[in-house]
């Protein structure tokens, strides 16, 4: 069943051609996700599916179809002035929701005791019980807690999360997302990517997150060159596809060039009258040359900027203790830096991660403790909010206020005009105002100016919002070859992965764990260690009522009754082992997902037949006792 079609649609802002006559479609169960550079039109286009924007183009077209219900997560959701968190949550008019909604209110208001029966009778009729535990859950995930808060106090990332949390409520036919995991922590992007993995929904949505994009999807498409480029399969299926592509692009072009020179040569060598023949040359001549004129040249990301020198003390971090009120956020943190070190943060929003970069910055002061700071030691420090650029500046004047040149990695120094080219802002685009970039060129604009200050120790807190893959890719590698150390809170799992030697994870109540490895293997050993802590904790309830059965006056059991219970152990202990088996499997991050369904509705059974066997071993021993 198709939900969307568009066909010939264009778009300019200003005098940049965003996309020109693109096509494609959406059929029901899909999910497609699209990738390309910062300012190349992606929330345009996102925009216009939505209904938000008008497109341009001959002959163009949107068919949306009528009968389903749509839900578009913008980059910057906005709300209605004076609400609170549960108006934005059920503003929704729908049955169900409204009788979830009036039963939250009357729960917050329980000395109107009529209320609330009348609420729970209404919820009782409906049956709306499991869309009420439904929504708990996505809020719970989601971490939105006070539904009471206004949400004109909320942060940017509250209310992306309140925008989100809206859309999974009201469970729209056709969801549209704009950049999902921006402002959400590892744990709430795995949830949301276990919950989007369902069949029945259909996804269209723009996303920098690689592994996202490899678990969720099964379709990309590229907006490249306002051209699109569409792939089957999920991330790895798009770069295989995409290196194909380009490398018969390559082939294509050099032959194309080397028709045109020899074209080139013919008709300058031809007189001013010219018959039929040599006139069909020369049209083919003049569309040859218009095809490859139209063609970009694809500049890469270069960042080659000097570091300056690093001494033999680096940063350390002396038993440091910081809380507010009776929110204890570090403890006893105690760390010392070594040369060219890379490290992750990790842990849940608002568990102190930003709060440990500012005391080591000694931009706070910590409660007790201290921070020592080498005496060289240049810090670059990417904020998550730190994208305060005045908006009336241009490009370039930005960059000027900061240095006219920049040393390099070789020697050289580097003019603003010819660094802002090499981070792919064009001499044209240097005089634009600040307030015309996309949010990704604002945060590339950004990062230059942090870099610009010649820093050997980088501090990069959520640097990968809202930048494309491209860029991703070249700041990766930039990181890999740094010669300071790096320091870097990300949620993006992909880039810590590739990035860092070892995590800091804040695991609650101040305690942050020194993880040697990257973010996926301690992934692995938490479930591991969380698997045996529920194994051991169920060993004493196991005792107690063997301990209680212990107590019972002794009965005696017959032949069979002896046999059966023989049966039983050795059963038990079989599905135990097998049970063993499965869990051990899930440990491996490669397993195809219908092995792994398989393996899920085994372990279910698996697990009710060994409760029903525990039982009747239990029932007999009870007469033994």
């Amino acid at each position: 069943m198709n939900y969307l079609t568009i066909e010939n649609i264009s778009k300019m802002y200003g005098e940049k051609l965003l996309f020109k006559d693109i096509s494609f479609h959406i059929d029901k169960g899909q999910k497609i996700a699209m990738v390309a550079e910062n300012g190349t039109g992606k929330t345009t286009l996102l925009r216009v599916i939505a209904g938000e924007e008008s497109p341009e183009g001959e002959n163009r077209k949107i068919l949306m179809r009528k009968d389903i219900r749509t839900g578009y997560l913008k980059q910057d959701p906005e709300f209605q002035p004076g609400h609170n968190i549960m108006d934005a949550v059920f503003e929704i008019d729908h049955p169900l929701i409204n009788a979830v909604k009036e039963y939250e209110q009357a729960v917050a208001n329980p000395e109107d005791q009529k209320r609330l029966e009348r609420a729970s009778a209404k919820m009782d009729e409906l049956n709306a019980w499991d869309v009420e535990a439904r929504i708990k859950e996505i809020l719970s995930k989601l971490n939105i807690k006070n539904l009471t808060q206004k949400v004109n106090v909320l942060s940017g990332g509250q209310k992306k999360r309140l925008a989100l949390a809206k859309i999974l409520i009201e469970e729209p036919d056709f969801i549209i997302l704009d950049e999902p995991t921006n402002h959400l922590d590892i744990d709430m992007i795995e949830w949301l990517e276990q919950y989007l993995q369902q069949v029945n929904l259909t996804i269209f949505m723009v996303t920098h997150d690689r592994y996202f994009l490899e678990k969720v999807c099964d379709t990309i498409i590229e907006l490249d060159g306002g051209k699109l480029y569409r792939y089957k399969g999920n991330y790895s299926d798009f770069l295989e596809k995409k290196a194909t592509r380009e490398e018969v692009g390559a082939r294509n072009t050099e032959r194309d060039m080397k028709l045109l020179k020899r074209e080139l040569q013919w008709i300058r060598r031809q007189p001013k009258a010219r018959g039929t023949k040599a006139k069909s040359r020369v049209n083919s001549f003049h569309d040859l040359d218009e095809k490859l004129s139209n063609k970009t040249v694809k500049q890469d990301l270069q960042i080659e900027i000097k570091g300056a020198r690093l001494g033999s003390k680096i940063l350390e971090a002396h038993y440091i203790n910081k809380a507010y009120d009776d929110l204890v956020l570090i403890k006893d943190f105690d760390y010392k830096f070594k040369k060219r070190e890379k490290v992750g943060i990790v842990g849940a929003n608002g568990a102190g991660k930003s709060t440990l970069l500012k005391i080591l910055t000694k931009e706070i002061r910590p409660d007790s403790g201290k921070v020592v700071v080498g005496g060289t030691i240049v810090f670059g420090h990417f904020t998550q909010d730190g994208i305060q650029l005045e908006q009336d500046k241009r490009v370039i004047d930005v960059v000027r206020d900061i240095a006219e040149y920049i040393p390099l990695a070789n020697g050289m120094k580097l003019t603003a005009p010819a660094l802002l080219e090499r981070f792919l802002f064009s001499r044209k685009q240097q005089q634009v105002y600040v307030s015309q970039l996309s949010g990704g060129e604002k945060r590339r604009l950004y990062l230059l100016t942090v870099l610009m200050q010649n820093p050997n120790f980088l501090i990069l807190d959520e640097p990968t919002n809202d930048l494309d893959i491209m860029t991703l890719n070249v700041l990766e590698d930039f990181l890999m070859d740094f010669s300071g150390c790096v320091l870097i809170v990300s949620h993006d799992r992909y880039f810590m992965d590739k990035l860092v030697d070892h995590i800091f994870v804040f695991e609650g109540d101040g305690h942050i764990r020194d993880f040697n490895g990257t973010y996926t293997e301690y992934r692995t050993r938490k479930k591991k260690e969380d698997r045996e802590k529920k194994a051991v904790e169920r060993i004493p309830e196991k005792s107690a009522k063997k301990d209680d059965y212990k107590n019972k006056p002794k009965s005696r059991l017959g032949y069979n009754e002896r046999r059966e219970m023989g049966k039983l152990e050795k059963q038990i202990a079989k599905l135990e082992s097998r049970r063993a088996e499965i869990l051990e499997k899930f440990n491996d991050t490669g397993l195809p997902a219908d092995e792994i369904n398989a393996l899920s509705k085994e372990l279910n059974e698996l697990q009710g037949l060994l409760e029903e066997k525990e039982m009747r071993w239990m029932e007999l021993a009870e007469l033994d006792e």
